[in-house]
């Protein structure tokens, strides 16, 4: 078939590389670092603890509120166009917020700065995260039987965006904030570049009747029901996410009063979470290979569940360190599962609002963690996470005893 005649949106020129990968990694490269930044640079404008918490809030309840705008919106513009946009829309806030920080280094003007500057990149940064991710499953789609393949390279460069952004933003920060701001600038620059490669959507719901089907979290949960391999999936992961959540939440207070150690080998923890989660995703491509989604998916429940309880009973730190990381590994395994399990069922018109419902239920377990850990003693932690990964164990085990015969999974 000759270019001439080849629809726009089938015409990839620039390959999986410069049309997908380098966008995503510029743009996960600018989400962790302003995710994980802004509240570092709230402490260090403001000297207040409280302002920020209040800027980690102000950056995470506008992202679970726009995760239906979001969806919504990329189905009916399409993801290249979100994408470019939010990036574009990110770069201008923060390059704003960096002069405004330059001629005000302290005092009012500085603290309401940082404070808009949390809320304004929470909400862009979920934007273009929604578009990343289905841009990812439509190069998933077109990959056909390797769509575990670009999934799994997909979450390595999160992963390893969240390796690196939070300690490249620490280290900036020494430099003052306009410095760390300006960094985060240009990679939200270079991703809104590099988003103008993406291939566009080969649907275009925009020009459809408004009262079609496909926008909001409604139509996601509308979705979910109908499919139910991805329903079982989504519930399973949910409650497994109580515990993990749990474990991040309670992570600081497990580390340094339970074990003795310092706020830095809090950090080190996730480091390491983060390391073996890469090494996780990598063996998860080759065993999708040979084995498909169900056994490795069943697999990674196992080590999930076992690690999950061995955290909770660990008796010194290291031992703690080694069970979080074992844990997160194989959560990172069945990760890859959901989004290439995403990929192949979700309907290309309705993804955009399918994925923020996916999302979106998969995250409100960690507000409940984290009121979990406010109420809970210190000492009674380790029975909560216990009961925690016992429901985590529940909750996967009857999601892939569900899926055991489903066609979706054995494909």
């Amino acid at each position: 078939m000759s270019a001439a005649v080849t629809p726009r949106h089938a015409r990839h020129p620039a390959g999986l590389v410069g049309s997908i990968y380098l966008p995503r990694t510029a743009d996960a490269l600018a989400f962790a670092m302003s995710t994980y930044g802004i509240p570092l640079l709230v402490l260090s404008t403001t000297r207040s603890a409280a302002l920020t918490g209040a800027a980690f809030t102000l950056e995470w309840i506008p992202r679970l509120a726009a995760f239906g705008w979001a969806g919504s919106i990329v189905d009916r513009r399409g993801a290249a166009v979100v994408f470019h946009l939010a990036s574009l829309g990110r770069a201008l806030v923060l390059a704003a917020g960096a002069v405004l920080l330059y001629l005000y280094p302290s005092g009012a003007v500085a603290s309401v700065t940082v404070m808009v500057l949390a809320a304004a990149t929470g909400v862009l940064t979920q934007f273009s995260y929604v578009a990343v991710e289905t841009a990812g499953a439509a190069a998933g789609r077109r990959a056909g039987p390797r769509a575990h393949r670009v999934q799994a390279v997909l979450l390595g460069i999160d992963q390893t965006a969240t390796l690196a952004g939070p300690a490249l933003a620490g280290v900036l920060l020494l430099a003052g904030p306009p410095s760390m701001l300006a960094v985060v600038t240009g990679f939200s620059l270079l991703a809104a570049m590099l988003a103008l490669r993406t291939p566009p959507s080969p649907v275009l719901p925009a020009r459809a009747p408004k009262g079609r089907p496909g926008a909001g979290l409604v139509t996601g949960g509308r979705t979910i029901r109908a499919l139910p391999a991805l329903g079982w999936l989504v519930a399973g992961l949910a409650l497994s996410n109580l515990a993990t959540g749990l474990l991040q939440a309670a992570g600081p207070v497990i580390v340094v009063q339970h074990f003795g150690q310092s706020t830095t080998a809090v950090g080190l923890v996730w480091s390491a979470a983060a390391a073996a989660t890469l090494v996780a995703v990598t063996i998860c491509r080759f065993a999708l290979d040979r084995l498909g989604l169900w056994p490795v998916g069943v697999a990674c429940s196992v080590i999930a569940s076992l690690a999950c309880l061995a955290a909770a009973l660990a008796p010194d730190y290291l031992s703690y360190l080694v069970m979080v990381a074992v844990l997160m590994a194989a959560d990172g395994g069945l990760a890859v599962v959901l989004r290439t399990l995403r990929s192949r069922l979700i309907p290309p018109e309705v993804f955009g609002s399918t994925l923020s419902a996916t999302i979106l239920i998969l995250l409100l377990p960690f507000p409940v963690a984290g009121v979990l850990t406010a109420l809970t003693p210190p000492d009674a932690l380790g029975h909560v996470i216990t009961a925690c990964a016992a429901l985590q164990t529940l909750g996967l085990f009857c999601a892939f005893a569900r899926l055991r015969t489903d066609p979706a999974l054995r494909t």
